[in-house]
């Protein structure tokens, strides 16, 4: 025998009758307590309205939560004004209409209804239901409701994260080690997709891991950046510049206010200064622009595994090392070394026999056409970038071309995460 299903939209509003079935008054709200990690919310009570006062009733005292009617077990009632304890979500008023993540396909979903389903005797929150049809439901006379079936589009609540925020007495914050699963672009997309309070609060989440909320807000458009960087202080917005790419980093230093932008590099560790203070020294649309002086640069005599243990140790981010820029015993250009091929090698090969034909590359002053054409005819992922006396300074890598090179109309659109 199935589980017993009860809808939102059904008790809200519906009778509740005592035990002999006398009216006691009306259910404003169904209360779930969100503080069990990895649980559906558990349906502590109902918040009534008897008398004109707002009572709560307890889910212990509730004998029926039927389609037309809610009935307790009881004739009497604690009749103390209602208080929901930390925790505690009503859901018609804190999750009905409101966004949700779901997880599952990254995207802001709306909760039109709320399915309440009870095993072994608990009642639990077992999802939310959105698109168009479970709110026009909601408009239909409550008998019709009731015999409606059920809504479509169902989301599991081990799917969904919800925003919490807004909840006067939680305790909660959203699931960080949920979102991390998630792509920090497709986390940027349900930032740029919430309102400013919602993407505050993803942020916060991703937040706990420092590394992944500078990958976001690398992933965010310029205009996000700013938003959510313009209420933290200079510290704080250092550091989150410290941990993203140094290229991206000098990009977002530009959008900021810029009697900020000298307090703010100040505080970034010397390294880190030193490198976006020379990118903030070429045009951005140039190749000394568009590069990262985050790579890797070994000389021509170093053995393969001991090129390998250097890349371990070195600290670089494992998706920025797709190449390695090999330099002779004057520290100039000799060539490029593909990743895949440098795991491949033997370990005692050197890296100049690694070399194959000439990789082509530009110098600072190379704009973005020169920098296409040459990574589109040589299929190039990386394109070293020299300086005047034939020293790489850094490498282009091709995303940051492409993002360049595509329409301002294709690039990450507003509510493009949000069904």
């Amino acid at each position: 025998m199935p589980d017993p299903i009860a809808h939102l939209s059904v008790l809200a509003g519906s009778h509740l009758l005592d035990s002999s079935g006398g009216r006691l008054g009306r259910v404003e709200d169904v209360v779930a307590r969100l503080d069990v990690a990895e649980q559906p919310p558990l349906v502590v009570g109902l918040k009534a309205r008897i008398g004109g006062r707002e009572l709560f009733v307890p889910i212990s005292n509730v004998a029926e939560l039927g389609p037309e009617q809610v009935r307790t077990s009881t004739t009497k009632l604690n009749l103390g004004q209602f208080e929901r304890r930390p925790g505690e979500m009503l859901l018609r008023k804190d999750l009905l209409d409101r966004s949700v993540i779901n997880v599952e396909t990254a995207r802001l979903i709306s909760a039109r209804e709320v399915e309440l389903t009870e095993h072994g005797g608990l009642w639990r929150v077992s999802g939310i239901y959105a698109g168009l049809r479970p709110r026009l439901r909601r408009l239909a006379p409550r008998t019709v409701r009731a015999q409606d079936g059920e809504p479509r589009q169902f989301v599991p609540w081990s799917a969904i994260e919800a925003f919490v925020a807004h909840v006067p007495t939680s305790r909660l914050k959203l699931g960080s080690r949920r979102l991390a699963r998630l792509h920090p672009a497709q986390i940027a997309d349900l930032v740029e997709a919430a309102s400013h309070e919602e993407g505050e609060e993803i942020l916060a989440a991703v937040g706990v891991d420092k590394e992944l909320e500078a990958d976001v807000f690398e992933e965010l458009d310029d205009q996000h950046q700013v938003e959510f960087l313009k209420e933290r202080t200079d510290a704080e917005v250092a550091a989150v510049l410290g941990r993203m790419q140094s290229d991206d980093a000098a990009d977002l230093l530009l959008e900021i206010e810029q009697d900020r932008r000298l307090p703010i590099l100040g505080l970034m560790p010397t390294p880190k200064q030193v490198k976006l203070r020379s990118l903030l020294g070429h045009n951005p649309s140039t190749a000394g622009g568009l590069m990262t002086p985050d790579f890797a640069a070994l000389d021509i005599d170093t053995p393969a595994g001991s090129a390998l243990e250097t890349l371990r140790r070195g600290g670089h981010a494992a998706r920025t090392i797709a190449s390695v820029c090999v330099v002779d015993t004057d520290g100039q250009y000799a060539g490029l070394v593909p990743l895949a091929k440098l795991i491949m090698a033997p370990a005692e090969v050197r890296l100049g026999e690694l070399l194959d034909a000439p990789i082509p590359t530009v110098a600072t002053e190379a704009d973005l056409p020169e920098v296409a054409q040459t990574m589109a005819d040589y299929n190039l992922i990386d394109l070293p970038v020299l300086d005047g006396d034939g020293r790489p300074v850094g490498l282009i890598g091709v995303d940051d071309v492409v993002e360049l090179l595509l329409p301002e109309e294709w690039r990450r659109r507003a509510g493009a995460a949000r069904s």
